[in-house]
């Protein structure tokens, strides 16, 4: 397998803010307890870092933040895709200069490209990137579908090294692993398919839930991967309820809530994003505390 980027658990870290802008105090905080805490790598302004409402400028800088912050101790994926490539591949680019050790490359939304376009489109930020490139398919957010076909042409292609497969199908998952081999990595874009997604020869997750418990989501891949399938096992079960009441609206407005419960930022989205109902969160509040995270 070629430049496979990270095994175990990556957080796709939410950006915290407040009306005037990112709040880079915090944001700095979050990331050192991530590292702390043994998460094995950073994905900076995905879907949840809210990435799509961030400027250019504030984009660039949250990315260069964060890898001067992170300083090569564990991999920092860079989000730069976008529904215009010529963006995707500028982003990529920049990405790559500052030092950023991978890309996730989110399939164009809004557009719906059929499967040539994305193919040609994903392997012209390819051509672009001096490092390596991470597909996120994720057809419930952006109307497309990169089928296990697509995919399989793209694993050809010396700079893609691995897909987050959001799409909840576990038989296109399955499908995909037989098909790529052992040319690109899988990671689980589903904290409720993390041990599935495991148990057909992938290599961890991009995570929404280690946002708020960063050492047990690593700890269920690494379990899994030493052999201990029934820990990891009984603990995706574990954390089942509170991965549903994570998702129980639209991402990140639950985890940005969790993430200011536990005293990282105020819970501030950008619109459309709007804060969680209030019987949504006293759920989601109490199912922390049952999962022993501490409410500030």
């Amino acid at each position: 397998m070629k430049n496979t980027v990270f095994e175990g658990a990556a957080t796709a870290v939410v950006t915290p803010m407040t009306k005037d802008g990112v709040d880079y105090d915090t944001y700095e905080k979050i990331l050192e307890w991530q590292i702390a805490q043994g998460i094995d790598a950073i994905v900076a302004a995905g879907t949840t870092g809210e990435g799509s409402t961030l400027t250019d400028e504030e984009h660039r800088k949250l990315l260069k933040f964060t890898v001067d912050k992170v300083a090569g101790r564990i991999p920092v994926i860079a989000g730069t895709g976008s529904n215009d490539i010529a963006y995707a591949i500028d982003l990529t680019k920049y990405a790559c200069e500052i030092g950023a050790d991978a890309m996730l490359l989110v399939t164009p939304y809004y557009n719906k490209a059929t499967q040539a376009g994305l193919i040609k489109s994903f392997q012209a930020i390819a051509d672009a990137s001096t490092k390596p490139c991470i597909l996120y398919n994720v057809p419930s957010r952006t109307g497309c579908n990169l089928t296990p076909e697509s995919c399989a042409v793209l694993a050809d292609h010396p700079n893609i090294c691995g897909i987050k497969e959001a799409s909840g199908n576990i038989s296109q998952i399955a499908k995909l692993a037989q098909l790529v081999g052992d040319k690109i990595a899988i990671y689980s874009g589903n904290d409720d398919q993390i041990v599935p997604v495991l148990s057909l020869g992938g290599k961890g997750v991009i995570s929404v839930l280690s946002n708020i418990l960063p050492k047990e989501t690593s700890e269920m891949c690494h379990a899994y991967m030493r052999g201990e399938v029934e820990k990891s096992r009984k603990m995706q079960l574990e954390y089942l309820d509170l991965v549903d009441a994570l998702f129980c609206e639209v991402n990140p407005i639950p985890v940005k809530a969790a993430m200011s419960a536990i005293g990282y930022g105020e819970n501030y989205l950008r619109l459309p994003l709007t804060p969680m109902e209030e019987k949504n969160e006293k759920k989601l509040l109490e199912l922390m505390v049952k999962a022993g995270l501490e409410l500030k």
